[in-house]
């Protein structure tokens, strides 16, 4: 099992699935550089993109105030992509991520 698959093997939303469906997961996974300020999430705007984050820190805010600070092993955007609502949060890389 590479990094990637054994990264989202942690993550609860696979925590089910076995090697092979980690396998498919792992495959339809990109790695994405970005920047500090990069917003990946807007809250109240729809998105299909789940992140888990490998290297770094994003901030969380609601409502323009900052509720949590994320960091490697974490992830961020199930909920959007469950339920194909709007997003809860923004969320903003503060270092390179």
């Amino acid at each position: 099992m590479d990094d990637k698959t054994r990264m989202l093997a942690r993550v609860p939303l696979f925590a089910r699935l076995g090697r092979s469906g980690l396998a498919e997961v792992a495959a339809l996974a990109d790695e994405v550089d970005v920047t500090a300020g990069t917003v990946l999430t807007t809250e109240g705007r729809t998105g299909g993109e789940f992140f888990v984050i490998v290297d770094g820190a994003v901030s969380v805010a609601r409502g323009g105030t900052i509720v949590r600070t994320l960091g490697a092993g974490d992830f961020l955007g199930e909920i959007a992509l469950i339920d194909g609502g709007p997003r809860t949060a923004t969320a903003t890389a503060t270092v390179p991520t």
